[in-house]
């Protein structure tokens, strides 16, 4: 696409559902998962219908996670 800007995904500071699973290491339905166990989470942000996860504070809840 002429004229569009390719930023890196640790740069964003939002990512999709399968920017994340892929940049995490963490299948999509868990990411899935996660988000539906964590609907007021600060990591989330929802835009319109579309569900998208904010790359550093979802690394900080990884980060205290025991389990994923």
């Amino acid at each position: 696409m002429a004229g569009s800007i390719d930023v890196p995904i640790w740069e964003k500071y939002s990512i999709s559902i399968q920017e994340a699973a892929k940049y995490f290491g963490v299948g999509e339905k868990r990411i899935r998962f996660i988000i539906s166990q964590n609907r007021n989470a600060d990591f989330i942000l929802e835009i319109g219908t579309h569900v998208k996860i904010k790359r550093e504070l979802f690394a900080k809840y990884l980060n205290e996670a025991t389990v994923v």
